[in-house]
């Protein structure tokens, strides 16, 4: 026999002739994973981006799925969601204050505060939940709106089988309070939720959870509650979008079957669905944003989805200011209302109508301006904590927050290219012998802020910074960055509306403009055409009282009339505080020392000003924004005609808030 007839069987697993290879285990595992909501990598693997670390992932994964197969019986929830971190610094104050704000008057439906709950009591105790958080590194914040909420009497219940679900859905028990608004026409539900789990560790929610997961939770509670969209409803609800100047689930369809030219037809299978894409077309059209290039075909524009939205949020802000204005019986025509742009760079002036929230999660406000240019202007003002509160009724001016470099920007430019692009404290003050070591300071921290935010700032071992040649672009890009939070400063000019200034004994912003030089420019209409009026008022009144006459078809002022108002003023006010304080006033001069308890704040028509109490005396000045973070503090300062240099504390060694 032949050596080729030498072998070794080697078995393998039995299969019959024909059959597929048997699939591996791993082929098994991805086949099991795509089963239960993920996706088997094709080709390289994907990038890790962290979306499925957390609790909650593969629940985020399934719901995300089914959402797609009930979109249109489901009952709908917006939940907007935001995490923040507690660092020591800042974090307990803001959530000190955020508690405080979603508990604020008027948000029940009969105009209380608002009541904190948790999952066992309805009267929790904010400030020991807040304690719980010492050592916690971060907390969430949520908003659960039902688009059927006006329909439940009472939230609760649905707040608590929802985190009730969410615990079960992230393995972990969960500690969170509550509280419910009903003071827009969505009522909905504020959730604080602490960043532990139950074992004191960090709570991590994955991001598919919090996106998709817990508002599938909540569209189930609601669509349990209050059964499944009827074919009525969902049928009411599409007619009335094919008209909409927004971004609606029929636009979203269209866009999905376009082809790559962007070319949709308006043909579909169901009746129904054809009108809808029909009218819809139809409407985009009208609009420029889609063309009917043959008969049932049509073009969509490139910037058909950013348009739309743009449109939609407009069209909410036009909504809210006419609901607003009309209710103060200010109603406007509709070429009336403006939007206010800070990038326009130009100051605006008016009356506050309204101030409301655009973003209760980000703790966004809006002030309704009733301006002198004869139209009603919305203006984003940020963050709440940025803009003190203000009086309705009250005059302002509204000031775009600049975002060009600074002064400070410039220097440590200019120093660092004159030393091969490096600043420190030593470098400015041989640069510049003038300069002091505390100037010098204030550049770099402006640099520690910049590197801070921005994190685009090299700075060496020995203190030394790293100053590049687009040093200004990035101080711009700094203030840009800054001006998001706040993209205007609100000046009060008066604290008073018109119609009190006219017969006011103090200094009014009416005053102001009689001798302005270049008085703010009249529209004869809306607040303008008000202004004008009270203006002519004004001088009447000025007239009867001695403090003006007229000679040659003009009307003379006295030379110093706005100091002798503002002495009137504060002679009647300080009268009044005495008897109520019993105590007696003085009045301070210039170069005159201030010492005493700062107790509080007074709107005047001449301005806003402090009241400083001593044992058995008192005395007004004007107020400085500083001061009201030393509320009933001791103060002393210097009066000057600048203003005052104010120290805090006894003793001249305390900080200087000048």
């Amino acid at each position: 026999m032949s050596q080729d007839d030498d072998f070794e069987p080697h078995l393998g697993r039995i299969r019959t002739i024909g059959s597929k290879r048997p699939a591996s285990f791993k082929s098994q595992v991805l086949k099991a994973t795509n089963l239960a909501g993920g996706k088997a990598p094709a080709g390289r693997p994907r990038r890790f981006h962290g979306s499925r670390v957390g609790r909650g992932a593969g629940t985020g994964r399934v719901l995300s799925a089914r959402d797609r197969l009930t979109a249109f019986r489901q009952r709908r929830v917006i939940v907007k969601a935001r995490l923040v971190r507690l660092d020591r610094a800042k974090g307990y104050d803001a959530s000190r204050a955020h508690m405080r704000y979603i508990q604020r008057d008027g948000v029940t439906r009969d105009g209380q505060p608002g009541q904190l709950y948790d999952a066992t009591s309805d009267r929790a105790d904010g400030n020991a939940f807040i304690e719980q958080q010492a050592d916690d590194r971060h907390q969430f914040r949520f908003i659960v709106s039902p688009e059927d909420g006006e329909q439940y009497d009472d939230l609760k219940p649905l707040t608590r089988r929802l985190m009730s679900q969410m615990e079960t859905d992230l393995g972990t028990r969960l500690d969170w309070v509550a509280v419910d608004h009903y003071n827009t026409s969505h009522p909905h539900t504020h959730i604080i939720v602490r960043g532990k789990d139950d074992r004191e560790q960090n709570l991590i929610i994955a991001r598919e959870y919090i996106s998709t997961g817990l508002r599938e939770r909540a569209a189930e509670l609601v669509s349990l509650d209050l059964g499944p969209k009827t074919d009525r409803e969902i049928e009411d609800r599409l007619r009335r979008e094919m008209d909409q100047e927004r971004f609606t689930s029929i636009d979203k369809k269209l866009i999905k079957d376009m082809d790559a030219e962007r070319v949709v037809s308006a043909a579909a299978t169901d009746p129904f669905f054809q009108s809808l894409r029909a009218g819809r077309l139809q409407s985009l059209g009208r609009h420029g944003l889609a063309q009917e290039i043959e008969p049932g075909r049509w073009q969509l524009a490139e910037n058909l989805e950013p348009v739309l939205r743009a449109m939609g949020e407009r069209g909410d802000i036009i909504r809210t200011m006419q609901h607003a204005m009309t209710e103060k019986g200010l109603a406007r025509a509709q070429d009336a209302y403006a939007i206010f742009d800070p990038n326009a760079g130009r100051p605006l002036t008016g009356q506050v109508t309204e101030r409301g929230l655009s973003d209760e999660l980000n703790d966004r406000h809006y002030l309704i301006v009733d301006s002198t240019d004869g139209r009603s202007h919305y203006v984003d003002i940020g963050q709440g904590e940025a803009t003190e509160k203000i009086p309705g009724g009250a005059v302002v001016q509204i000031v775009p927050k600049p975002t060009q470099p600074r002064t400070v920007d410039r220097t440590v430019a200019d120093i660092a290219a004159a030393h091969d692009g490096r600043y420190s404290i030593d470098i400015h003050l041989r640069d510049d012998p003038q300069a002091t070591e505390a100037f010098a300071e204030t550049h770099v921290r402006r640099l520690e802020a910049m590197r801070r935010v921005m994190n685009s700032l090299d700075r060496e071992a020995d203190g030394t910074w790293i100053i590049g040649g687009d040093h200004l672009d990035k101080a711009a890009a700094f203030e840009t960055q800054q001006a998001k939070s706040t993209p205007v400063f609100v000046n009060t000019l008066s604290s008073l509306p018109l119609e009190q200034q006219v017969g006011s004994d103090g200094a009014t912003w009416l005053d102001r403009q009689l001798l302005a030089r270049e008085p703010e420019p009249l529209r004869e209409a809306g607040f303008g055409k008000a202004v004008t009026e009270a203006l002519q008022a004004r001088r009447q009144w000025l007239i009867s009282q001695g403090l003006a006459h007229e000679e040659q078809e003009r009307v003379a002022y006295q030379s110093n009339l706005l100091s002798t108002l503002r002495q009137r003023e504060l002679n009647r006010v300080a009268g009044q505080l005495s008897d109520e304080l019993g105590l007696g006033y003085v009045e301070i001069s210039s170069g005159e020392r201030i010492d005493g308890i700062y107790r509080k704040s007074l709107d005047l028509a001449s301005g806003r000003y402090a009241l400083i109490e001593k044992s058995r005396e008192f005395t007004l000045v004007p107020w400085r924004p500083v001061l009201e973070r030393h509320l009933e503090q001791t103060v002393s300062g210097i009066m000057n005609d600048s203003g005052i240099n104010w120290t805090i504390g006894r003793g001249r060694g305390g900080p200087s808030i000048s």
